[in-house]
């Protein structure tokens, strides 16, 4: 009876371990799927919102390039999308007066991705503050005010940022849907990354800058597959404003 008895015990004790572990498994999956990047107590990045009304962004980061923004900007008109958000660095806005202008009249939203397009991780932290107060300085001489959100070039940040970001009064914008654009794969391709999984609350990341060949053949029939799945489009502000965001730590 003693070693039964204990064989029983052994047998409850792993099975106990077991699932223990597996819930870890579950709880750690989890948590590196929600939808903002934070510190534990302090700045933020989202990447996704929990939205219960079936909407998403469209969003287009724009760096370099003197074609490309007409012709998406033709798409979202032709399609009677007038709430996509526009990231723009501010070197190339200041040298696009008219189309930065275009992008605001036809109602879309702007944010920054600052001045030059670099790398906010390999920088000091005065040095992003003067990259983002540059910036600042043209959106405000082009007419653009109060901009508040923050999307660093190539979506690369860390704890620094997002703090600096924070004082600025910035939201740093990751995406939760990466077209793969910039890689010119073919239209089907860019589609296919963009509406395979797409659930309420994403945001998608695309380019309007010339270097991204062929997004605008691929837009239309992104947003022809939106709407046959009963998504609509959202700026990123009404998608913040009609949604909810969690968090996690980042490194």
């Amino acid at each position: 009876m003693f070693y039964a008895l204990n064989g029983r015990t052994l047998k409850k004790a792993l099975i106990i371990i077991c699932s223990a572990f597996f819930t870890a498994i579950v709880l750690y999956a989890y948590e590196m799927n929600r939808p903002v990047f934070s510190l534990p107590s302090g700045p933020k990045a989202v990447y996704k919102v929990d939205n219960a009304r079936n909407e998403v962004a469209l969003t287009f980061d724009i760096s370099w390039g003197d074609e490309n923004a007409d012709k998406i900007l033709d798409v979202l008109k032709q399609h009677g999308i007038q709430n996509a958000t526009f990231f723009l660095s501010a070197s190339w806005a200041e040298r696009h007066p008219a189309v930065v202008k275009r992008i605001k009249e036809e109602g879309h939203e702007i944010g920054s991705m600052g001045y030059n397009f670099v790398n906010y991780t390999e920088l000091e932290n005065a040095k992003i503050r003067q990259d983002l107060m540059m910036a600042k300085k043209v959106f405000d001489m082009l007419g653009i005010k109060q901009v508040e959100l923050l999307r660093p070039p190539g979506g690369n940040f860390n704890k620094n940022v997002l703090k600096v970001a924070q004082s600025l009064g910035y939201t740093v914008v990751h995406w939760s849907i990466d077209s793969k654009d910039w890689l010119n794969p073919g239209t089907d391709k860019i589609v296919e990354n963009v509406t395979s999984d797409m659930e309420p609350g994403d945001i998608i990341l695309l380019h309007a800058s010339d270097s991204a060949k062929q997004t605008a053949t691929a837009l239309p029939k992104i947003i022809a597959s939106m709407k046959e799945n009963g998504y609509k489009n959202a700026s990123l502000s009404e998608l913040l404003a009609n949604g909810e965001a969690e968090s996690r730590g980042i490194e």
